[in-house]
């Protein structure tokens, strides 16, 4: 091993520390590590990690990622469990439900709730959970019911292993849960650099020289299937952004083929073909495509493209397109549009696999819908590395609660002008912030799992904002920095206090139950109205008049 290699491997060895966080994965057998700093500045951020043989002696606390294993055990010997009920007499309900609610497994795991996996309550027999992971050929550790403390120290290569040893089935159904720690974060830099790849429990513990300070992470898989850990100094709250800026490039690039549904395509189906010539010229009869060829047209017209046997020529003749979904995705962007800018390219990607899901039938167990300008156009030909890479960054995200469209140069109610997007992301805007503007009412979600949402909309909050605006507005028109904004999304808040994010439109807040909770909601509806001007900033400004107008208006 290289010298320089040799000091980033005994470096694994160390703890986190503040500014600093460190990456594993387990890619073709072999356990790779990556160390990076955060100073801060733009170029250390943008500074690759350096990548290195993992340290075996490199331990990490389980944390809660031992939910993790309890969930998939449940899942994939597919046993009924009940809900946890919460009876107001732990601390640790605050993960789990209000007193008197329940909450499900999925739900559980989104959120953490330890209580609901408590190996005793759930009837787990030592014996069977042994067996169970030793025919999986899981670490010694793993096989221990006892062992499985969030303070029991594990290798970080052992735990890997233990992640890559879960069945595919279960494994995907954690992973749909477990993008809620992406999706629903309240910092945004999660969702935009780590979008769809991440799908992992995350975790806070002791650190072991200095009890009183934290450290934190995640563990889990990358969308296609890679076992990864990560730590930072601090809670996982902390962690993950931290986490997430810095990134590996090479964690970046898929290692396989991304998992999902297919898609049947009826190739250019606004355009009768006439017949299908292979690379010499020949006519070609039914069957699977592979190769290059020439479509002929009935109008004369005729175009190229390839196939790797995804493309079948049925009677008639015409062409099936059998496709994954990210596939399908990027060949729509390669056709509809263009990989770049990437944020625009993003959205686009998003809002054509909304569409799909949307519009498409069923069809031999597969999604179903048309190559056509009265739907989305696609691309023939495999798509580029570029576009194949967007679709899997944004791998099973889309928007729910609108119908969605989009054109070239024509914005309107629910639909993403890919002109204007382009302009927005050439000006720094984000993917979201694009999104949003063009779907305010609709929530990110993902279709592995209802759970994973960047918004639970709180209907009853809304309805109440909505019948109180034009009033507000009149009582508001001669205030400086004032500007009408339309009724914003309210979403539910699980912790923390309550904001208004003023990038998306939207307003996080518990619910409408007292008088207090609607005067939330006139406060941080105010943040939005005046966030173009510094009295958004005065705090005391936005409460004395949140105040004025509830006194104003009706309780």
């Amino acid at each position: 091993m290289r010298a320089g290699a040799l000091g980033l491997a005994l470096l694994a060895a160390t703890p986190a520390w503040a500014g600093a966080v460190e990456y594993a994965a387990l890619r073709n057998g072999q356990a790779r590590y990556w160390l990076a700093s955060d100073s801060g500045s733009d170029s250390e951020s943008m500074r690759p990690a350096p990548e290195a043989r993992l340290d075996p002696r490199l331990q990490t606390p389980l944390g809660s990622v031992w939910k993790l294993f309890v969930y998939v055990y449940l899942i994939d010997r597919r046993l009924d469990s009940e809900d946890y009920v919460c009876g107001g007499n732990s601390r640790d309900e605050v993960y789990c439900c209000a007193p008197g609610g329940s909450i499900g497994r999925e739900a559980a795991l989104a959120r953490s709730c330890g209580l609901y996996f408590q190996p005793h309550r759930l009837g787990i027999a030592a014996a069977d959970w042994r067996r169970y992971w030793q025919a999986r050929a899981a670490p010694a550790w793993l096989r221990d019911l006892s062992g499985l403390q969030p303070g029991t120290l594990v290798g970080v290569e052992s735990l890997l292993q233990a992640l890559a040893s879960v069945p595919e089935q279960p494994r995907r159904a954690a992973g749909g849960a477990l993008l809620a720690s992406v999706l629903g974060a309240r910092d945004t830099s999660l969702l935009r650099e780590f979008g769809a790849r991440l799908r992992a429990k995350t975790w806070s513990w002791h650190q072991a020289d200095k009890p009183d300070r934290r450290i934190g992470g995640a563990a889990g898989w990358l969308a296609d299937g890679t076992p990864i850990w990560l730590r930072a100094a601090g809670p996982s709250h902390v962690a993950l952004p931290v986490a997430a800026r810095h990134f590996p490039a090479t964690l970046r690039a898929d290692a396989g083929t991304l998992p999902g549904e297919c898609v049947r395509v009826g190739l250019f189906a606004r355009y009768p073909l006439q017949g299908v010539e292979d690379a010499a010229g020949r006519p070609v009869r039914s069957g699977v495509l592979r190769g290059r060829y020439l479509a002929r047209f009935a109008n004369g017209n005729r175009l190229a493209f390839s196939s790797d046997g995804e493309i079948e020529q049925l009677a008639g003749p015409r062409l099936v397109a059998t496709l994954a979904v990210n596939d399908y995705v990027a060949r729509v962007l390669e056709r509809e549009a263009a990989p770049q800018p990437e944020a625009a390219a993003r959205a686009l990607a998003i809002v054509a696999r909304t569409y799909l899901y949307q519009n498409a039938g069923r069809e031999m167990g597969c999604l179903a819908i048309d190559d056509s300008s009265a739907s989305q156009r696609v691309a023939p030909s495999p798509p580029s590395a570029a576009a194949r890479a967007i679709a899997n960054w944004s791998d099973s995200l889309v928007l729910d609660g609108v119908p969605v469209q989009y054109h070239l140069d024509q914005p309107g109610p629910n639909r993403l002008a890919w002109r204007e997007a382009e302009a927005r992301a050439q000006r720094g805007e984000p993917f979201d912030r694009i999104l949003a503007g063009a779907f305010p009412r609709a929530s990110l979600v993902s279709t592995d799992s209802p759970l994973a949402t960047d918004c639970e909309h709180l209907a009853g909050a809304e309805h109440w904002l909505s019948a109180r605006l034009r009033q507000w507005q009149r009582a508001l028109a001669g205030e400086d920095g004032f500007e009408p904004v339309p009724a914003p999304a309210v979403c539910r808040l699980r912790q923390g206090n309550p904001y208004a994010d003023l990038e998306r439109g939207r307003i996080y807040a518990r619910g409408l139950d007292d008088r207090e909770a609607r005067l939330t909601l006139a406060h941080e509806y105010l943040h939005l109205a005046f966030k173009q001007h510094p009295r958004g900033l005065d705090e005391g400004f936005i409460e004395a008049t949140a105040r004025r107008l509830q006194v104003e208006g009706q309780p």
